[in-house]
């Protein structure tokens, strides 16, 4: 017999929601086979099994559990329900969960009636959406996304003062963004009216609004960074004009959407071996240099904040498909754990029509944080004394002051721009 424990998916979470079962109690399962999704407050995850049997569920549906527990058990053959019976203790039930996670319901649902997710049962209340009617969608888990959606194809209107619940993994959408705290505008009314529904959550008092899951997440590395980080903040003017200019033929090069975000990807990695000390990470009073770039690219509609990150950046093509894969990703909500670890450096993207200054914090385990702001055009004199325009961009450099100082922000930043020219 052997137990199949849930590991530590990342540092944000001290427990897990078991959000599906993806082979039934009892069934045989061989080795590699996924059995189970776990939901982190960032994202889903498949547990897989480690060697063939038989697999016997120990967690519950919806219940909470903690890295190290038993999530269910493989025995070299089918076991009789009165022999196998789950082993509880293994899970943390809701009412065993942190005071400020929602409580998650225990009890399994009846046959062919669908798991419906916490966030989407809160939307469900404050959209006025019915169990028959997400139950005629013929999900087997409906999640906080499948509410919006139908909602929004029924124009179902949001209820007066309600308040959905806690944002839910695979309702999560996402695009290229900056900080956590900054406003969006725009985009479809009723879909918005959902997203704010989704991000205020549900049973708080009057005028409190408590956060998300995800918000929550980002609230401790924002804390831990501020905390524990000396971060300082340097920034320089780009003529991007060129680089936009660029932008057109390399897609059509590539065949792949090639914007600032790529280009910067690939030129803050190409610097890896000139600047090893801004891709390292800080253990006490030593520097720990990474083996290579691995680039955070943060995306963010209002949501949450979401760094998944670009390993393989050896080709402008690599890159673009892998940017692309991840704003399909944001989209419909289907980050991965191992999406979203192993950033050793970021690029905080904060595009908005009229953003020209964003400061983001350091990401605990990093040294630096690169902001690329909104391109807009400036008034210059030319050389023959005509005025002219260009088109710039604020770009800065949010850095460990432990380990960096300003005088190697400025030179970073200066090969930077020569990288990308």
């Amino acid at each position: 017999m052997a137990d199949i424990r849930v590991p530590k998916l990342n540092n944000n979470d001290t427990e897990y929601l078991v959000v599906e079962w993806l082979v039934e109690d009892g069934k045989p399962v061989q080795a590699g086979d996924p059995v189970a999704v776990l939901e982190t407050s960032k994202a889903a995850d498949e547990l897989e099994a480690a060697e063939p049997g038989h697999l016997h569920h120990v967690a519950g549906l919806n219940t909470w559990i903690a890295p190290g527990a038993v999530l269910a058990r493989i025995t070299p053959e089918a076991v009789p329900a009165s022999a196998g019976a789950p082993v509880v203790s293994g899970a943390l039930p809701a009412s065993a969960a942190s005071p400020d996670t929602p409580a998650a319901p225990a009890d399994v649902p009846a046959a062919g009636a669908p798991v419906i997710t916490d966030p989407a049962r809160a939307l469900m209340d404050a959209l006025g959406v019915t169990v028959a009617q997400v139950t005629a969608l013929g999900l087997p888990i409906v999640r906080r996304g499948d509410v919006e959606r139908l909602a929004g194809s029924a124009g179902a209107p949001p209820a007066a003062g309600g308040h959905a619940g806690a944002d839910d993994a695979h309702g999560r959408a996402g695009a290229d963004g900056g900080d956590p705290g900054q406003a969006r505008a725009g985009g479809d009314p009723s879909r918005r009216a959902g997203e704010r529904a989704g991000e205020a959550g549900s049973g708080g008092a009057a005028g409190t609004h408590p956060l998300s899951r995800v918000q929550r997440a980002v609230a401790r590395a924002v804390t831990t960074s501020h905390g524990t980080i000396p971060a300082a903040y340097t920034a320089v003017k780009f003529d991007v004009g060129p680089l936009l200019a660029r932008t057109r033929g390399l897609s059509r090069e590539v065949r792949r959407p090639v914007g600032l975000a790529e280009l910067f990807v690939q030129a803050v990695a190409a610097l890896h071996p000139a600047f090893p000390l801004f891709f390292a990470s800080v253990d006490g009073d030593r520097a720990r240099p990474a083996e290579a770039p691995r680039v955070g690219v943060t995306f963010d509609m209002g949501q949450g904040l979401y760094v998944p990150v670009v390993h393989d950046t050896g080709s402008l093509r690599e890159i673009a498909d892998t940017l692309m894969r991840y704003r399909l990703a944001a989209t419909e909500g289907d980050f991965r754990e191992r999406d979203l670890t192993g950033a050793n450096i970021a690029i905080t993207l904060h595009t908005d029509a009229d953003v020209i200054l964003a400061i983001p914090f350091v990401f605990p385990g990093t040294v630096c944080a690169l902001a690329i702001t909104s391109p807009q055009p400036e008034v210059v004199l030319g050389e023959d004394g005509a005025v002219t325009t260009r088109t710039v961009a604020n770009i800065g450099l949010a850095y460990d002051h432990r380990l960096i100082n300003g005088r190697d922000a400025a030179l970073f930043l200066a090969a930077l721009r020569m990288e990308l020219h």
